[in-house]
């Protein structure tokens, strides 16, 4: 144990901010981990927990619980799994024989027709 008041209070500030980004960084897992689940279950909605757990990430890193490297490589690895679950999903329908619907052309734009350019008097 430190001596000097000062070290002491720093000592204290540390053990509650440990305790507040043991919290946060719980959450964090928590959410990885039920997007996690949610592919391996094939549901619908991991793309929502998703991007739940990716701004849980930046959150973490932008308050500085996590290392802005760390979160960036944890969000790469969970995009990752999403885009496999993503084209594992594409090839299974492709697999079934559903059509796809004929992609619509979009409406050509009109270009806007210039003015004249305003003769100076003079």
């Amino acid at each position: 144990m430190a001596n000097i008041a000062s070290s002491k209070k720093d000592a204290r500030r540390s053990a509650v901010r440990a305790v507040r980004n043991r919290g946060l960084k719980s959450s964090v897992k928590t959410k990885i981990t039920r997007v996690r689940r949610a592919l391996q279950e094939g549901d619908d909605e991991s793309t929502q927990l998703g991007l739940v757990a990716v701004s849980a990430l930046d959150r973490a890193a932008a308050k500085g619980v996590l290392h802005r490297n760390n979160a960036a490589r944890r969000k790469s690895r969970l995009m990752k799994r999403l885009a496999a679950a993503g084209a594992q999903a594409e090839t299974a329908t492709a697999a079934k024989g559903a059509k796809k619907a004929p992609a619509k052309k979009a409406p050509a734009r009109k270009t806007a027709a210039k003015k004249p350019a305003a003769r100076k008097k003079g």
